[in-house]
């Protein structure tokens, strides 16, 4: 959670017909499972608009019924059905995402795997009775964690030991984000902010206005803001723990597993937001920086050229060095 998008001060009106007076229209539905919304403006008027927001709901809609994990007849879930008995049939777009994976696995360090949905499944934060898997249940799922594991060959992909499994819930989101924002400008509209359940990308600066302004929510207070970002041209995620969870005799477990131990992170960090050239990568590297922590993921998301990030723990804050350069004065 974490990222909560706020509207500027109205400024005063503009002359009518100048890019400034055009009004911002909001296109919102539900889809992967959050609320979506996108703010833009049309200097095309009203065909444009019709025209933007049908081919961005076509989009998601087919994007989420392809590659979600919940829906039984989505690609990813015959894939994952055919685990460990046979290889599924892919399309380009399927060799393009799992190209993808390598290239977020490799990354990450290892720290984002496709494939650890064994371990997500078995740390249940949303059971009536959550419980603490026995070391021998965390040990069973770590070993059908492994993205090297999975099997390729052009046109078709085999996970080949039963329980395998993959979910794109690691960056799916964040990607989708970054295709609508492409899909507004391929349809002339520059000023526009996506936002998928507070995973955003913003292009231009909304009219009239200098930035897009961002909330930040305040880990310690969840739904009110910590502060707020001025954007432009960039994505901006967050990850953390702090709703999705369970207390179990008295200590709390996050929701985000760190795949190399089978256990949800703990390392005293609530909260990391990164701002990026793009939303995949601002959701990338949030996820990555939570998990390693104060200072290591400071250092991970410095190493990144162009992002920009703070983190939370339970004590203090760490940021990178030109974070401030996004802080909004008012």
């Amino acid at each position: 959670m974490a990222v909560v998008s706020q509207q500027h001060r109205v400024p005063p009106p503009a002359p009518t017909g100048t890019v400034a007076s055009l009004p911002l229209r909001k296109l919102a539905f539900p889809a992967l499972g959050t609320n979506c919304e996108v703010q833009y403006a049309a200097p095309g008027g009203d065909a444009q608009a019709a025209g933007f927001e049908r081919a961005a709901v076509s989009w998601v809609k087919a994007f989420e019924a392809k590659y979600s994990r919940f829906r039984p007849e989505s690609l990813i879930s015959r894939i994952n059905a055919a685990a460990g008995r046979d290889w599924t049939p892919i399309d380009a777009e399927m060799e393009g995402m799992l190209k993808l994976c390598d290239t977020l696995h490799f990354m990450t360090q290892g720290v984002l795997d496709p494939t650890a949905l064994p371990l997500i499944r078995l740390w249940n934060y949303k059971a009536e009775k959550p419980r603490i898997p026995a070391e021998s249940e965390i040990a069973g799922a770590r070993a059908l964690v492994g993205w090297k594991k999975v099997q390729r060959a052009p046109g078709k992909v085999f996970l080949p030991e039963p329980g395998m499994a993959l979910d794109f819930g690691g960056f799916g989101k964040e990607y989708a984000v970054d295709i609508v924002a492409q899909i507004a400008k391929d349809h002339g509209i520059t000023s526009a902010l996506v936002d998928f359940g507070h995973d955003l990308r913003a292009s231009d600066a909304p009219p009239g206005r200098p930035a897009w302004h961002i909330g930040l929510e305040d880990p310690a207070k969840p739904g009110a803001a910590s502060g707020s970002l001025g954007i432009v041209g960039k994505g901006v995620a967050s990850s953390g723990d702090y709703l999705r969870c369970f207390v179990y005799e008295g200590k709390r477990y996050g929701h985000i597993i760190d795949p190399r131990s089978g256990w949800p992170v703990a390392n005293g960090c609530t909260q990391a937001t990164v701002i990026a050239s793009t939303c995949l990568q601002a959701g990338v590297l949030s996820t990555t920086a939570f998990v390693l922590g104060v200072p290591k993921g400071v250092e991970f998301i410095q190493a990144c050229p162009g992002a920009e990030g703070l983190l939370h723990t339970q004590r203090t804050r760490a940021q990178t060095r030109g974070f401030f350069n996004y802080v909004a004065t008012n």
